[in-house]
């Protein structure tokens, strides 16, 4: 196993620090934060010039046909600076359902304006429980009937132009997975209020036909067909709190180096020191784990899917941990709201809970070494 970039992936690490640097500083993220919109169409338009939003679709769909590590890597610099967008839900998790279950049509129609950045997709699955299980989908819906019901947490409806909504078939078993407009009539969206800066919907479906063209994938194969994808979300949520997490330890060392009490930096103390060193610890460890994941999931090996698991599991309580102790290493200005340093800890926290928590992947990894489910 190499972790060295390529040269394509040196320059694509260079340009996406450039911009977030230039054009995506803390002070925008919160003001992006505290407005109902939540989004910064000109940096879309920005990054979708540079080709990110079709870095997964292939060129024959005006993509640039890049890896799954090339994703990995840039997603890792979008924690970093906390970006917010929709790029995960809709130029890697929709994009790779689209890929996988969309008809030739739907392809045509819907790829190549999602790579230039001008049609965006989310995923609409989660309902009260918030579980990622299969048996959490009660919504009933099949084609040729009409849908009734809400889906809860979706990502970022508002600006969204098309979901792909997961319902549970007749029959009570089987599940389906269909496309649809976010204008279609009967379609109705209300916020939710959370304590991160991301924008989640509740999507409520008032007699909205469903019909053969909306369905993606064979009819009752939704589960199967949508878990790579999920496991794709897992994945790139896990290199979203790696960057967050260095983004704090880059913080608190620079602060440990300025900031005095008694007349000399806090950082010369040996209890802000054994912080500091634990730091990177969680960091280089929770990378490790991404990028070996990435690479197992890239290679299509058979543990794949525990390595996942094994990474966004690790990537949370680590990432978690570290932003406790930066608060810590702060003090009082860390807690402030004023401070950036709480922009990453609750993205994290909401990274952590996205596509699986941490409870749901230890699990995975628990089955794929033979233990028997407890309870």
């Amino acid at each position: 196993m190499d972790f060295s970039l390529t040269e394509s992936q040196e320059l694509l690490l260079s340009t996406a620090r450039g911009v977030f640097q230039q054009h995506c500083p803390t002070t925008f993220v919160q003001e992006l934060a505290l407005s109902e919109h939540g989004f910064a169409d000109d940096l879309w338009r920005r990054i979708s010039e540079l080709g990110w939003p079709g870095l997964m679709i292939p060129e024959t769909f005006g993509g640039s046909g890049g890896s799954l590590l090339d994703i990995v890597l840039l997603v890792e610099q979008m924690g970093y600076a906390c970006f917010p967008s929709p790029y995960l839900q809709s130029a890697v998790v929709c994009t790779s359902i689209l890929l996988n279950l969309g008809s030739s049509a739907q392809q045509q129609r819907l790829l190549p304006p999602m790579a230039r950045g001008e049609r965006i997709c989310t995923l609409a699955i989660l309902e009260e429980s918030a579980s990622f299980a299969p048996d959490a989908i009660a919504l009933t819906g099949d084609a040729g009937g009409k849908l009734n019901g809400a889906k809860l947490f979706v990502k970022d409806a508002h600006i969204a132009d098309d979901l792909i909504v997961v319902t549970r078939s007749r029959n009570g078993v089987d599940v389906n997975v269909f496309l649809m407009e976010t204008a279609t009539p009967g379609v109705s969206l209300q916020p939710v209020e959370v304590i991160s800066d991301e924008k989640l919907f509740e999507v409520t479906f008032n007699n909205v036909p469903l019909t053969e063209a909306m369905q993606l994938g064979l009819a009752g194969s939704g589960w199967s067909d949508i878990t790579p994808a999920l496991q794709l979300g897992a994945l790139v949520r896990c290199a979203e709190m790696v960057g967050c997490a260095q983004r704090i330890l880059d913080i608190c060392s620079d602060y440990t180096k300025v900031r005095e009490q008694s007349g000399r930096p806090i950082g010369a103390f040996q209890a802000i020191q054994h912080h500091c060193a634990d730091l990177p610890r969680h960091v280089e460890a929770s990378r490790g784990l991404l990028y070996n994941a990435a690479w197992r999931h890239q290679e299509s090996m058979s543990d794949s899917a525990a390595a996942i698991a094994t990474a966004k599991a690790y990537a949370h309580d680590a990432g978690l941990w570290v932003a406790r102790k930066g608060h810590q290493i702060m003090g009082a200005i860390g807690y402030c709201e004023e401070h950036p340093m709480h922009l990453f800890h609750k993205r994290i926290q909401a990274a952590g809970l996205d596509f699986g928590d941490a409870a749901m992947h230890v699990e995975t990894v628990a089955q794929s070494i033979g233990l028997a489910t407890v309870g």
